[in-house]
């Protein structure tokens, strides 16, 4: 489950710089609504205060169900903060403005400009087939503190 983990982070930071993340509940909605064949990867990621965010938990049950009827994989992480210090740098998960990022869903996508071939997304994908073979739809993955 580590290697899973240490897998996810290197996916996160290598698909950072080619702007193939996209963040945000709403963000996430609309890139999925636009070009889904384009999304390798669904993230969505909690803490144990989200759970009872009612509209959260509907969010998630739709972005799930679409990621599913789409063939796209998906994942659960449960700390958002270790999730922010990986794709804002340590920064606290802030955007330019000062606000704080939505990490509630993260969408990795294909780079246009070529077939993307990375190790550490192969093994991410291979998880989560796996996890699916076991009737764990969106397996759940602890990112360990650095």
């Amino acid at each position: 489950m580590d290697s899973v983990a240490k897998a996810l982070e290197e996916v996160l930071t290598s698909a950072l710089p080619q702007g193939c993340i996209t963040v945000g509940v709403y963000e996430a909605a609309k890139s999925l609504n636009v070009d889904p064949d384009n999304v390798v990867l669904c993230i969505l990621a909690t803490d144990d205060e989200d759970v009872k965010d009612v509209a959260l938990q509907i969010h998630f049950t739709l972005i799930q169900a679409f990621c599913c009827e789409n063939d796209i994989n998906i994942l659960r992480v449960n700390n958002t903060r270790r999730l922010a210090e990986i794709l804002g740098g340590g920064g606290g998960g802030k955007q330019s403005g000062g606000e704080p990022m939505d990490l509630h869903c993260v969408l990795v996508t294909s780079p246009h400009s070529s077939s993307w071939k990375d190790p550490a997304l192969s093994k991410v994908n291979l998880f989560c087939r796996e996890s699916r073979c076991m009737d764990q739809w969106v397996p759940i993955i602890n990112l360990p503190e650095r």
